[in-house]
């Protein structure tokens, strides 16, 4: 299996540090020999069957997790299954980081550079630049390896086999020009309206409220679930987006018509919510974490939802977008039940920022042009 190195701390040399680790695998947090034997017979109860609610359906209801260090794309000589030994030493690196990052400064040290450092993590410096932002006293990106039907997984992405997206097709190529070619012409913080979705609180980071709903690896991977006999409602912790889904024969909107998370039917198959997303916003996000990309009109995202357990939901999603790629591709996400409650994630509803963020920018240019 590749090496995988450790995240960086703030005096470490941020050039030696892969960017596609430094924002998943290498940041890992260690648990006892103990925990692995429970976690995965957890999911191998075929005999367990799912609580009901009041019309009879299957009990998704609570709060979960989907947070994990188990990267949405495989890397490169890794399988698909890890071994114990292998998640062991992962963690292991997660706890040994964790331990290094929490540890007092030194307070002889030299005052940092005019400008800051950057550190090479793509999630502390997104937070506040070189000056730096978060620590990991507010992160929570995931500390253990996904498991899946008792699988550890070194990806999400399960189809293609390789744990890859396929490749754009001729018309995503054509798109994927475009939209580089617009983002020449206007910056991101030109002006009120090109600011990034996140940054202006309109949606969560990356695809965490979807569909499909992936783990963002920076924090608050958490979802309440709430039932009613012909509604499915998901509350995502960050940025507190909110998908409502309807059951029943489904009765698709105008083609122009096109909410940020998209227009979402589900039915019962079984023990399995299925779900469909057509009409997505086309400026929305799909599948975060170092892989994303803005869908076409055609994209639909299918997803199904399954209790296995007391604690594990199983999350499958396919994402066909012929006007994106060249084949559909497909994951596997386990959530994981919440001992706790979900909180407002106020974010800052009235853009109070905005104007340092403007000024910000424009002085920027000052010094370095447009």
């Amino acid at each position: 299996m590749e090496r995988l190195p450790v995240a960086p701390t703030r005096d470490h040399a941020p050039s030696t540090i892969p960017h596609r680790w430094a924002t998943a695998l290498a940041l890992l947090a260690v648990v006892s020999t103990a925990w692995f034997v429970p976690a995965v017979e957890a999911q191998q109860r075929p005999d367990w069957v799912a609580p009901r609610t009041a019309d009879g359906q299957p009990d998704l209801q609570g709060n979960w997790s989907n947070a994990t260090m188990t990267p949405i794309v495989r890397p490169r000589g890794v399988g698909p299954v890890l071994t114990p030994d292998q998640v062991r030493e992962l963690e292991g690196e997660r706890a040994a980081f964790i331990e290094a990052d929490l540890a007092d400064s030194d307070p002889d040290r030299a005052p940092p550079p005019v400008g800051g450092t950057l550190t090479g993590d793509a999630r502390w410096d997104a937070g506040a630049g070189a000056v730096g932002g978060y620590n990991q006293f507010y992160i929570d990106a995931g500390d253990n390896v996904a498991i899946y039907n008792g699988e550890f997984r070194s990806s999400l992405i399960t189809d293609p086999p390789d744990g890859s997206r396929p490749p754009f097709s001729e018309e995503g190529q054509a798109r994927l020009r475009e939209r580089m070619r617009a983002q020449g012409q206007f910056g991101q913080y030109d002006n009120p309206e090109n600011r990034p979705l996140a940054e202006r609180c309109i949606m969560s980071f990356g695809s965490n409220a979807g569909p499909p709903m992936m783990p963002n690896y920076f924090y608050n991977n958490n979802y309440t679930i709430v039932q009613t006999p012909d509604h499915i409602l998901i509350m995502t912790e960050m940025v507190h987006d909110i998908r409502v889904i309807r059951l029943g024969t489904p009765q698709p909107i105008r083609a122009d018509i096109r909410p940020w998370m998209g227009d979402s039917w589900g039915r019962w198959e079984g023990e399995t919510l299925v779900i469909e997303t057509t009409n997505i916003h086309p400026g929305q996000t799909i599948v975060g974490g170092g892989a994303s990309f803005n869908p076409s009109e055609r994209v639909k995202v299918t997803e199904r939802l399954t209790r296995v357990d007391p604690s594990t939901i199983n999350y499958e999603f396919t994402v066909d977008d012929p006007g994106t790629f060249t084949r559909p591709f497909s994951g596997e996400v386990p959530f994981r039940a919440m001992g706790e409650l979900l909180y407002e994630y106020s974010c800052h509803e009235g853009n109070y920022a905005m104007e340092g963020v403007l000024s910000g920018a424009r002085a920027q240019e000052r010094v370095q042009g447009p």
